[in-house]
């Protein structure tokens, strides 16, 4: 029997019945990446001979009676995270050779519930990027077409559980870099709520693991079923040990409904500032229906809706101010003149932000913040796409500010996709990415299920029923 596609849920019983030994598994998963990732390059760091230990050791403790979330579990992790013996370079060509001495803490929860870590999965520049290619490591190709990317930054993981190399995957987000892969290969992916899950060691070489809270960034899981998605939150949230983690215990709210007609949902289509590509239009009027077949009280327009133009201006400028303090460019471009409203404009001003203009962008965010809990008294989820497009032909154009995204035959500039990922990023709220179909030319689609702060078990709970609804993840072709 071949074990490669199905979810760990599965996977957990049959190991629990004794009808497949985690040595089996891990031996199935390394034989399909020797024998499929020449293509797709997902695992840019393999780790076999620790994997195939760690699957011996999983059986053996499974014989003595144990019993772990993830015992003998085939996964794989991003490769921005610390492992300890493993290379962390971010694709940047100068750190090639940076060895951490420590897993990062999340590593250390997926060995802890007893998965077996096949190895690393690629990343673009610096996780820079919509695509997953660097000096180091090469380009990931998207598993349903080798000639588009796979997304970014989480490319490499989105692209190994398409291909059926290990069950699960652990990603970051910052600028839809879970949501985006998923999307982009048919599977699942969930942006925790902001300070949710620790991010120790999830960090740029050659920077030390302290425990830190990142702006606008998370840590979080992937998959191939909801229902595995929600296990893998369960293995990764809560607080760092070393710091919030000393007088905090996690203690996450149950999902508000268990039934799909109790949902009371906002559905988003349009954007003010960029245009949805039809495939995309097509997956969430999918969406909205089986909501509707389903009972839910689905509503298109709310007044309650904080405002999308001034949502993505201040998202723009959080992340292009914080990717530069982090990695510092030299820009001798004058600034755009002040009636130049465009998110390009945003971009470029962002470059040259003080930490005044930080702090008065974040107050304005606070105010968004307040808008979203009085969205959700009246709504459980927000439905809307993450990107405009399905996965695009490859871009290796060296600067970003220059590519453009086609979508239906006009042409956007290329950041400006973000802007749907970053509706759930810039206030930290929780969303889900689902897999809703493919597009005519037969790429998956996907759309993002936004909840709550903190309320993560909602939309988790909701894509849970939506895949019953409409089907979920399908290997590719």
């Amino acid at each position: 029997m071949e074990w490669s596609f199905r979810t760990a849920e599965q996977l957990v019983a049959a190991l629990g019945a004794g009808a497949v030994t985690s040595m089996e598994l891990t031996d199935e998963a390394i034989a399909r990446i020797e024998r499929d990732d020449k293509v797709i390059n997902a695992i840019c760091v393999p780790d076999f001979d620790r994997a195939r230990a760690a699957a011996h050791g999983a059986d053996q403790a499974r014989a003595r009676g144990e019993d772990r979330p993830l015992l003998g579990i085939p996964v794989t992790v991003k490769e921005s995270y610390n492992i300890a013996g493993l290379p962390t370079t971010w694709g940047m060509p100068p750190h090639r050779d940076y060895m951490p001495a420590e897993d990062a803490v999340q590593v250390s929860r997926l060995k802890a519930a007893g998965a077996v870590v096949l190895g690393k999965t690629n990343v673009p520049l610096g996780l820079q990027d919509i695509q997953s290619f660097n000096e180091i490591y090469g380009t990931t190709t998207n598993p349903w077409d080798h000639g588009r990317t796979p997304g970014g930054s989480s490319g490499g993981s989105a692209a190994a559980l398409a291909s059926g190399f290990g069950a699960l995957s652990i990603g970051s987000d910052i600028a839809g870099s879970l949501r985006t892969p998923a999307h982009f290969c048919g599977v699942y992916a969930h942006k925790p709520t902001l300070g949710l899950a620790a991010n120790r060691g999830m960090v740029a070489p050659p920077e030390p693991a302290l425990p830190a809270d990142l702006d606008l960034a998370v840590v979080g899981p992937m998959a191939r079923t909801a229902r595995d998605l929600t296990l893998l939150l369960d293995v990764m949230a809560g607080p760092d040990p070393l710091t919030l983690g000393v007088a905090h215990r996690l203690a996450l709210p149950a999902a508000r409904h268990e039934r799909l007609g109790d949902f009371r949902v906002l559905v988003l289509q349009e954007h003010p500032l960029i245009a949805t590509g039809s495939a995309v239009r097509a997956g969430v009027s999918r969406v909205a229906a089986a909501l509707v077949d389903g009972g839910a009280r689905v509503v298109r327009h709310s007044p309650l809706l904080p405002d999308l133009t001034e949502a993505a201006t201040l998202y723009m400028q959080l992340l292009i101010s914080g990717s530069v303090a982090r990695f510092p460019i030299e820009s001798r471009e004058q600034l755009p003149s002040a009636d130049d409203r465009s998110l390009d404009a945003v971009r470029r001003r962002a470059m040259a932000f003080s930490h005044r203009d930080w702090i008065d962008a974040n107050n304005r965010r606070e105010l968004h913040r307040h808008g979203w809990r009085q969205l959700f008294t009246e709504f459980d989820v927000v439905v809307c796409p993450i990107t405009p497009t399905p996965a695009f032909p490859h871009d290796h154009n060296p600067n970003p500010l220059v590519r453009r995204i086609d979508i239906d035959g006009v042409e956007y500039p290329y950041l400006d996709q973000l802007v749907w990922a970053g509706l759930a990023t810039m206030p930290g709220l929780p969303a889900t990415a689902i897999p809703t179909g493919r597009s005519p030319g037969g790429l998956p689609v996907g759309v993002q299920l936004i909840g709550p702060m903190f309320e993560d078990r909602t939309p988790l709970r909701l894509a849970e029923l939506l895949e019953q609804k409409i089907g979920g993840f399908q290997a590719p072709e």
